[in-house]
């Protein structure tokens, strides 16, 4: 199987797991975003480097996927996201593969503040109508009061999103989504 893992600028996104048989593909939604977490760690468990810049012309590009995991998901990139803006090489990524038949799921990292805002909530009901799974809420990500995201990290539940995807690459592997 061949997932994609998108890895947002949030605290969670420091211990990005992976499931055994699956080629893991991480992206950094900016260099930047890169001294949020260990990139040399990453790249040795997952066996490919991460990506966080466009390739040159001429230079190999990526598989496209079984599917793909945006996680930890931050209110700027959903909400840009949803709005088709690509500054960046991941919200770049995002745009096009959800033009695609690939299964996309989104396992938020907000605050209640911010999950509680009318642009946030559109913008995740303009990617679910777009087929995008978001796991937010009961049974997802429940968003966390303001200020005390950093004491979830080795909480946060990336069980949720690699099991959805794996079911998701499963249906359509054997021609039943979408």
């Amino acid at each position: 199987m061949t997932p994609g893992c998108c890895a947002c600028t949030a605290t969670p996104a420091s211990r990005c797991h992976r499931r055994a048989g699956w080629a893991v593909q991480v992206t950094s939604p900016t260099p930047a975003a890169l001294d949020f977490f260990d990139q040399a760690a990453v790249e040795q468990q997952t066996g490919s480097p991460v990506k966080s810049q466009y390739s040159k012309p001429g230079a190999p590009r990526s598989q496209i996927p079984d599917a793909i995991v945006v996680a930890p998901a931050t209110y700027n990139t959903i909400n840009k996201w949803a709005q088709g803006i690509s500054d960046t090489y991941a919200l770049g990524v995002l745009a096009e593969i959800t033009g695609l038949d690939t299964p996309v799921v989104v396992l938020p990292f907000v605050n209640s503040a911010l999950a509680s805002r009318a642009p946030f909530r559109r913008s995740v009901e303009s990617l679910r109508g777009e087929g995008v799974r978001i796991l937010l809420g009961a049974g997802g990500f429940e968003p966390h009061p303001p200020r005390t995201g950093g004491s979830l990290t080795s909480t946060y539940p990336w069980h949720l999103a690699l099991d959805e995807a794996e079911r998701l690459a499963g249906l359509r592997q054997g021609g039943m989504l979408r």
